[in-house]
Parts: C-alpha cells; sequence; structure tokens
C-alpha cells in the first residue's frame, strides 16, 4: 500500500510483513519475553529473582525461559536502553549469544557501571532477546588477504569521533 502525506509518499509495507519465525518456548506465563511496542526488534526478558547489583559489580540472572530457535536462527540477548542511559546498568558481554542448540535458561550477566547499588525486584525487565538470521561460513585458508581501501587499520584509525 502506498499513501501520500503532505506530498511524500510513504510505502508502508513494513507495517503489513509478517515474518515470524516459530520459536519453541518454556517459561512461565509471568515471564514470557513481549516486544513492547509493534515494530520493536527485542522482546524483553525479565528476572525471576530480586537482586542488589552493587556500583560497579556484576550478577548473573536468571530469566525463566528456555527456547528452541530454528537451525539458522541465533537469539541475540542486548541490553535495555532506558537501564542502561538512566542507571548505567548493561549486559557485560553485549550481546550475549543464545544458538539454535542451546536448550537451557537464558541467563543475563548484568553489570552496574554506576556508583549506586541498583535494586532489581522479581519481574523487571531486564534485557532484549533478538532473533535474528545466521549465516554460516567456509573459512577458506590464504596465505594473503585482497587489498582493501581500509588495510589494516584498527581502533581509532579513522580520527577522534
Amino acid at each position: 500500500m502506498v499513501l501520500l502525506v503532505s506530498g511524500l509518499t510513504v510505502l508502508d509495507y513494513a507495517l503489513t510483513v509478517n515474518n515470524q519465525v516459530p520459536v519453541l518456548i518454556v517459561c512461565h506465563d509471568e515471564f514470557l519475553p513481549l516486544y513492547a511496542q509493534p515494530g520493536d526488534a527485542g522482546a524483553d526478558l525479565r528476572s525471576t529473582e530480586a537482586a542488589v547489583l552493587p556500583a560497579g559489580e556484576r550478577k548473573l540472572l536468571p530469566t525463566g525461559v528456555s527456547i528452541a530457535l530454528p537451525a539458522g536462527f541465533v537469539g541475540l540477548v542486548h541490553p535495555r536502553s532506558g537501564l542502561a542511559a538512566k542507571h548505567g546498568i548493561t549486559v557485560l558481554n553485549a550481546p550475549g549469544t543464545v544458538d539454535a542448540g542451546y536448550r537451557g535458561e537464558i541467563l543475563v550477566t548484568l553489570f552496574n557501571s554506576s556508583k549506586e547499588d541498583f535494586k532489581i525486584e522479581v519481574g523487571d525487565r531486564i534485557a532484549q532477546l533478538v532473533i535474528q538470521k545466521v549465516e554460516v561460513a567456509h573459512f577458506i585458508r590464504v596465505e594473503k588477504l585482497p587489498e582493501s581501501d581500509r588495510g589494516q587499520g584498527g581502533f581509532g584509525s579513522t580520527g577522534k569521533n
């Protein structure tokens, strides 16, 4: 469908795309990952434990969620932007990887980068789960890599920003 808004053409095909990936899940209803808004990439994961995350420390928290992804997909555990911006709470190994063959509970390693302890209650949203397709690489050993514009320029090689 095409909409005309103030002389602009707006394609709203994204509103009708329905690529659903079947993910088998074991969890109690209150811990079912949910998308907060239509179109969100990440579904919220919740803590099944109350905890205090001390300033400058990390803690492994359970989510009560176990999944079975189809072959060719991965679950990526990302930080929640609000927790990071407001409280300095992030996922330490972001993104955490949930492989298609893993059947255990999804655990989240949170890190408190602030100078204040952070309290977590049962049911608090602590991370986001993003499901993506995965391409499996076929590694080809060579003696030399082809040249590129970037070459071996690494950390900070393109300037301060």
